[in-house]
Order: structure tokens, then sequence, then C-alpha cells
């Protein structure tokens, strides 16, 4: 391989023996597209193969008419330094934009404001020692390190053992039944902790100030720069492709089947979900520990709001009220500067269920009418003839349900064959699934096989 490399002021060519391999990547989510990028930095011929039209999995974007934006809501905390160091590395650094956010709590028909210390103790439905023993329990979880003894606990006894039951009561179970459902009683406490530990670092020591940001044109710029830097050192993106089998090869490698094409790779990554990945990979690539059914997802029914007016001044809205059908408000303009959505306000609404749930089936006639009723109870001044449009989306795996002892029931595929790998989000065993995560993967991934 020949380099051009600058040495005193003067370009030179220089001799570079490498072993260049050609290396199916299977999956265009962030966690596909990183691997390409880095692998194809190394000097590897690269083909990307994506089912969807889209690029991008969850963090794909949708048309709303007058822009574009990120079809669910995503965001950037200070701490994600995997996800930062790598956006600066492709050339978006100077596109992170930052700004302060506030939170909501939604209760028994009232909305209360909880974004710096004085509302927090003016919240009037926890009393005094119980806001303090609440402060502990944030405070205590985004130190803890050792998280696998959380493995052993319930969500809702660690809950119990450092907020007490009035605190659980009126605070945190009410979140635990709009987030799972009544799912959350087999859920482990690091359910909870992952979410501390990650946004806790969003604000300052004294809790006054809560920054977070977005990449401007959201993260299909992300992903349209991934394309054209992946293609630009010769990777080839195929979008539109379902693959239908993976053999290995009796002279190395392996073939890949899709559709009426088959291809050869020295190596391949297969980024996808495991239940997808046994009905692909022929008999004997793989062998998998474990029962992958035994993994449960939950997925989300998110209806996104495009309003001429704000609905809230929030970034999130946090709802413990059950009549809500909906799972909080994320009031995405008050974050994202307006010139970046036209000029219109962009809200999300989302419900988290299990991938099976009936509600991942109901129609976005029937999915919009619920949510609008929820909405009008929440804010009953807000006129609905200022909604510009309504969009309606669904994912059914959003992330692992993790139940107790979750990372022993994670299924471990053990590959038969030295040119194939897997990586994907199941293996995120401590993780709240967020891109940050995804990069920090990818990036233990190739260090430790390249």
């Amino acid at each position: 391989m020949v380099l051009l490399e600058r040495s005193h002021g003067i370009e030179v060519l220089v001799s570079i023996s490498i072993n260049v391999m050609k290396i199916g990547i299977v999956g265009g989510g962030l966690m596909g597209l990183a691997i390409a990028y880095r692998l194809s930095k190394q000097g590897h011929s690269i083909t990307i193969l994506e089912r969807s039209q889209q690029l991008g999995g969850l963090a794909t974007h949708q048309n709303y008419g007058s822009f574009i934006w990120d079809r669910f809501y995503h965001v950037i905390l200070p701490s994600d330094l995997y996800l930062i160091n790598f956006l600066t590395e492709i050339g978006l650094g100077k596109q992170l934009c930052w700004g302060k956010t506030f939170t909501g709590y939604f209760i028994d028909r009232k909305l209360y404001s909880i974004s710096n210390t004085l509302e927090f103790f003016r919240f009037p439905l926890v009393g005094i020692i119980g806001k303090l023993r609440l402060a502990f329990t944030l405070l205590y979880g985004s130190r803890i390190s050792r998280w696998l003894r959380l493995e052993k606990i319930s969500v809702e006894r660690w809950l119990l053992r450092f907020s007490g039951r009035k605190t659980y009561e009126k605070f945190w179970k009410p979140l635990l039944l709009a987030k799972l459902g009544e799912h959350y009683k087999r859920v482990s406490a690091v359910f909870i902790w992952s979410y501390i530990k990650r946004l806790f670092s969003a604000r300052d020591s004294s809790l006054s100030k809560e920054q977070l940001g977005y990449v401007e044109g959201g993260y299909k710029t992300v992903f349209d720069r991934l394309s054209t830097l992946i293609q630009a050192m010769g990777g080839a993106i195929q979008t539109e492709v379902s693959v239908q089998s993976i053999s290995p090869c009796a002279s190395g490698g392996l073939w890949v089947e899709t559709g009426d094409t088959k291809e050869h790779f020295d190596k391949v990554v297969f980024t996808g979900p495991v239940n997808v990945l046994t009905k692909v990979v022929t008999p004997g690539l793989i062998a998998v520990e474990g029962n992958c059914n035994l993994v449960e997802y939950l997925g989300v029914v998110c209806m996104v709001l495009v309003t001429r007016v704000s609905l809230v001044r929030y970034y999130v809205v946090n709802i413990a009220d059950q009549d809500i059908p909906f799972t909080g408000v994320i009031g995405m303009s008050s974050l994202v500067s307006l010139d970046q959505t036209a000029g219109l306000h962009l809200t999300y609404l989302p419900k988290y269920v299990l991938s099976d749930d009936p509600w991942m089936n109901k129609t976005d006639q029937d999915v919009q009418a619920v949510f609008l009723q929820g909405l009008q109870l929440m804010f009953p001044t807000f006129s609905l003839d200022d909604i510009v449009s309504v969009h309606i989306s669904r994912a059914a795996k959003v992330q692992p349900l993790q139940v107790i002892d979750y990372s022993s029931i994670v299924p471990t595929v053990v590959t038969a064959n030295k040119d194939f790998w897997v990586l994907n989000t199941a293996q995120l065993v401590k993780d709240t699934l967020n891109n940050n995560a995804v990069i920090r993967h990818v990036d233990e991934f190739v260090a430790s096989h390249f």
C-alpha cells in the first residue's frame, strides 16, 4: 500500500506493507458505519450491507416537510467523550452545539419544574428528608463502579433502600411504571444505575445547570459525513439489500448472499440482533451459548409533533401520571435552535413497551387519537390548530430489558470461523443504549481484533 506522507513540508511516497482485506459489514447503523470507518482508515476494502433504505438504524432521520431531523430523539452529554472525540475526528467538532436545558415532572395533573437545586427542594410531593435521600441516591448511584452486584437486586428494592418508601412511591415508582409498565418488578438495579451514571454527568457539581448537545443537522449530518469518508477511502455502501445467507468458503473467508448476488469477503462483521443472525448463518458457523429468546427487548412507539408554538420549555418532562398514555415529553426545540427546524417547534412523545406489546401494532390513527387526548390532559390550553404535522414512528428493539442477572442470560456467540465476528447492542450489559456506548464498544472491538 502506498501513502502520501509530509516530511519537512514535502510530500513523499511511503510504501507500507499491510494485509489489506476485503471486509463485509452487515448493518448500516452507527455501529456498522463506525466499524467501517475505522477499518477503512486502516486501508481495508469495506462493503456495508444495510437492509433499510436509509442508513442510521435507530438514529436515522425523518423528513418533516420543511426540514429534516432525527426520527427518534437523541442528545449528547458532556461526558460522552467517545462520541465527542469520534465526531471531532470525522470533522464535525465545530458543528457540535451546546445549551442549557430544563427538566419538568408531571404528576396528578400538575407540571412541576425541577431544573435547579431550589426547584428541587420546593418539589411539594416529597418532604425534606425524602429529598435528601433522593439526592443521596443520585450521588451514590453516580459513584458506583462495581455494577455486577447490582444485577442481583431488583430496581425496586435498591431504590427503597436508599430513597425510602415515600420517595419511592411518589417519585421513582411512577417513573418506572411509565417506562417499563409492570415489567419493572423483574428489572435489576443496573437499569436505574446506568441512567443515573450517564445523566448525572450532564449536570455540574451544584446541580444548578444542565448542558446537553446536538450536531447541526441532526444525525443525518453524521451519517452523511461517514458515508462520504468511507466511500472516499474506497468503501462501498449498499442499502435495501437483505442478507440471506452467510457461509464459510473452503479456501478461506466467507460467502455472503443477498438475493441473487453472492460475494466473497475475507472477513465479515455482523452487527444485527442474535435472533436475526441465527436465521442467516449456515449450520456450524456459530455456536450460541444460551437461549437468544430469553433476551426481551423494549420497543418504542413515538409520536412527533411539528407545531407553530412551543409546547413546553423543558427538554424533558418526566411523566408519573398513569392517565397519560406516553412515557414523557421531549421538547427538542428547547435545546435545538429554531433555525435548524425552519422556525417550527419539534416535540417527541414516546411510549416504551415490550417489543411484542399490542401497542406496536396499533394503527397510526389510533396512536394519534390516544396521544392527542393525553396531550390535552397535560396542556388544556394548547390548541390543536397550532399543530403543523404529526408523525408516528416505531422501533421494536430499542434496548434489552435488563432483568435480574441479565449478563448471565445474554447469549454468547462463539464463531467457529476466524473470519467471522458478531458485535451488537445486546452485549451492552452495563449501559443504557446510547451512541457513546456504541462508539466505545466499536473502539474496543477494533483495537482487540485488528
